[in-house]
């Protein structure tokens, strides 16, 4: 049985660096947004029944998705988006849950920005918020996607509130420094919290053991 931490936090939140510094510990990652494109691949009948919905020009010339385009039709319509989640949410959380299954390792990570709205938290052990300010938030995020203010507010809406998120959280990373200043103490963090993983995944193993 492994023991699975579900990673999450706003967009913008430094997610991603949280999870690479696990990783290099050597803990397994599912990166939900990775499998979220895996079931949305050329080909898939998740793809082909969106196509169907939104018509071609959902598609780019390659076949694939259009995700820029989709993404703003679906925070433009709130019904598009109930749509499109009904339909993806299933399908990610079997293919989350399918990986999961296969792991070797005592614990790993499931990184979901939309862990707690898309239900995948009930598949996790422990939840790890990364915590950022909302005006960190649109700093972070309008500098790497080149995105507007208008449209990346339209995202921190659409998720769950920041504090209703950190009543989730069984532990807290708080990242409202510079990452490339603060990194040596995310890296501390992270190494600490993953002793602490390590000995959770182990107490869980041993009431499994004794529950034969």
């Amino acid at each position: 049985m492994c023991y699975i931490v579900g990673l999450t936090g706003g967009i913008g939140s430094g997610k991603s660096t949280i999870a690479h510094l696990f990783a290099a510990l050597g803990v397994p990652i599912i990166d939900a947004d990775i499998v979220a494109r895996g079931v949305v691949a050329v080909g898939s009948p998740a793809l082909e029944k969106i196509t169907q919905h939104f018509g071609k020009a959902i598609l780019l010339p390659s076949g694939e998705l259009n995700r820029p385009l989709l993404r703003e039709r679906i925070f433009h319509h709130s019904e598009e988006k109930e749509w499109l989640n009904a339909l993806l949410h299933p399908l990610i959380r079997q293919e989350c849950l399918e990986q999961m299954c296969k792991l070797k390792k005592p614990y790993a990570l499931l990184v979901a920005p939309l862990l707690i709205e898309s239900q995948l938290h009930i598949l996790c052990q422990s939840i790890l918020v990364v915590d950022v300010t909302e005006e960190m938030q649109l700093l972070r995020t309008c500098k790497r996607d080149n995105q507007s203010q208008e449209l990346i507010k339209k995202i921190i809406d659409s998720q769950i509130k920041r504090t209703e998120r950190l009543k989730w959280a069984n532990e807290i990373i708080e990242n409202n420094a510079n990452i490339e200043q603060n990194f040596c103490q995310l890296a501390k963090k992270v190494r600490d919290l993953h002793h602490y993983y390590l000995l959770k995944a182990e107490q869980l193993e041993k009431i499994a053991r004794e529950s034969k």
